[in-house]
């Protein structure tokens, strides 16, 4: 299998618009589109301190003092792989591959491009 983010592996990306007061929509090579909502981005960070808010059963989401209304500040390309986003509350650190955010859409969407 090809390393993520090289062709032959199901995650050759066409295609990233990101809506700041939206989301993320993701066009993958074999026409599939991923669409990901604001809230959904940010309550699904998957950084090493949001998995531990969710799993003590805390939301990564609002926290406590978050800005009432979300929204993503920038976003970077991480390499061939993946997009990183900087939200409104300041939180920066985390890491969306390609392949995790369309499999993210692929099971809430029963394989089926929202």
């Amino acid at each position: 299998m090809a390393p993520p983010g090289e062709p032959g592996d199901g995650v050759d990306v066409i295609d990233i618009v990101v809506d700041r007061a939206g989301g993320l929509t993701v066009e993958f090579a074999d026409g599939y589109t991923a669409r990901l909502g604001l809230e959904e981005l940010r309550t699904g960070c998957p950084c090493a301190t949001c998995r531990g808010w969710r799993d003590r059963g805390e939301p990564a989401w609002p926290r406590p003092g978050a800005q009432a209304e979300l929204r993503i500040v920038d976003a970077d390309l991480i390499g061939a792989w993946g997009i990183s986003f900087r939200w409104n509350d300041g939180h920066d650190t985390g890491i969306y591959p390609w392949d995790a955010l369309r499999r993210w859409c692929e099971e809430d969407f029963g394989g089926e491009s929202p």
